[in-house]
């Protein structure tokens, strides 16, 4: 199949498509200047003595300590502007402003460098991250070494020169380090990333002997497997062993033979998205698997498998009094798998339920007038002056005290028919 030509859209000659090039280069280093330096702006705009101070007593806002030690507090729920402002999450507009202070205040040398275009903002940022954890005369230090040669820098380089400052101004906090750098065991299991497949990543360093040990329970465990008509790879009979050993499926005596198998009781939940037509999906921390894995899990479920139904995510539910009953809890849930502040992806789990009509003010338990916000933007709204309107079953609307809106709109089209499931999408206005 021949190759589809590409189409000429920009100026005609490539020498003029040069010179754009670098005159967009030229605007758009500028602008990244220009943001960075309406970061710090911002961030002395909100200094910690302009909060009220019943408001700091009575932990409404908080003073935020957003780069190393000296440099200026901000009020905390400054953060969530910002953030909005520059189209960023409300954590990466807080590492953002955090970088511009840690620059501006602490690292003044590198910021007259930025600030004329020496140095590009992300290099910048990159040096602010390694030095907010050093002393103020630390972080001196590295300024006034690494500022005259930062365009050019190895982040090597760098590190060998915060790690310097940090033995010379720091040195207890150097000498820990090294002991957490000597001590380098860790075993991470992400559960938080599952595939499609329904598997999940592992990696971790070990002590040697307990590698050993590991390892010979996983060669017993897959020979097991085989023993028992297990057919699978070597590879993946050891990863089956794993799931069997930690479930104690497998009784395993380290210098002897293997015992045979025996089955614990392990219970399998399984949520049902009933819809109008037909049944959903499947739960999973708030990914989706396929059929044949939850078909596999349910036989290997040695315990109890329970099915448990949850309400049309259309249907309105209400209850009296101001907590939610368990079932309108789930259907809450289930309809925002996350918050629903602009932007924020924290799992809808692990935050509180809000009303969105204030309880004190008349508004109903129910459906439409509960939402999940995590903890740090359910406080903006009950304390930072922030507004949350919700325009029918999709549209969420967010007004700062700035009177800036901010629109989070829930997707239900499910062209698949697998059931209906929150998808966000984001815009200011």
């Amino acid at each position: 199949m021949a190759a589809t030509p590409l189409e000429h859209l920009g100026p005609d000659t490539p020498a003029e498509v040069l010179a754009a090039l670098e005159s967009t280069h030229s605007v758009l280093t500028d602008a990244e200047v220009g943001q960075f330096r309406l970061a710090a702006e911002w961030a002395a705009a909100h200094p910690v003595d302009a909060l009220d101070d019943a408001a700091t007593v009575e932990g409404t806002e908080g003073e935020l300590a957003i780069a190393g030690p000296g440099a200026p507090l901000v009020a905390e729920f400054c953060v969530a502007d910002f953030a909005l402002a520059v189209a960023m999450t409300t954590d990466a507009g807080r590492s953002y402003l955090g970088d511009a202070v840690e620059v501006r205040y602490r690292l003044p040398r590198l910021w007259a460098r930025v600030m004329a275009g020496q140095v590009a903002v992300w290099r910048a940022r990159k040096i602010a991250d390694r030095t907010m954890s050093l002393p103020a005369d630390g972080a001196d230090h590295v300024d006034r070494h690494v500022a005259p040669v930062a365009h050019r820098l190895t982040w090597a380089q760098l590190d060998r020169t915060v790690e310097a400052a940090r033995a010379l101004f720091d040195p207890v906090e150097a000498e820990h380090r090294r002991l957490l750098a000597a001590e380098g065991r860790f075993l991470d299991v992400d559960t938080h990333h599952p595939s499609l497949d329904g598997t999940a990543t592992v990696r971790g360093e070990l002590d040697l002997a307990d590698a050993l040990d590991l390892d010979h329970a996983l060669r017993a465990g897959a020979q097991q497997l085989a023993d028992l008509g297990c057919e699978e790879s070597l590879d993946v009979r050891r990863a089956m062993a794993a799931g069997a050993l930690a479930r104690g499926d497998l009784m395993l005596a380290p210098d002897t033979e293997s015992e045979l198998p025996r089955r614990s009781q392990r219970q399998l939940v399984i949520y049902t998205h009933l819809s109008e037509s037909a049944l959903a999906g499947v739960e999973n921390t708030g990914s989706n698997v396929l059929v044949g894995q939850v078909e596999d899990w349910c036989s290997t479920a040695t315990g109890q498998v329970v099915i448990r139904p949850v309400v049309d995510l259309g249907e309105h539910i209400e209850v009296p009094g101001y907590t939610p009953s368990p079932r309108l809890r789930e259907q809450v849930l289930l309809t925002h798998p996350t918050c629903v502040f602009p932007g924020c992806s924290r799992p809808s789990r692990g935050c509180d339920l809000d009303h969105v009509v204030a309880w004190a003010d008349g508004g109903p338990t129910c459906s439409c007038n509960l939402v999940p916000e995590c903890r740090f933007h359910h406080r903006l709204k009950t304390h930072g002056g922030w507004t949350l309107q919700r325009v029918g079953h999709r549209l969420m609307v967010w007004t700062s005290p700035m009177g800036r809106t901010y629109t989070r709109h829930i997707d239900w089209h499910d062209p698949a028919g697998r059931g209906r499931r929150g998808h966000t999408h984001d815009r200011e206005s």
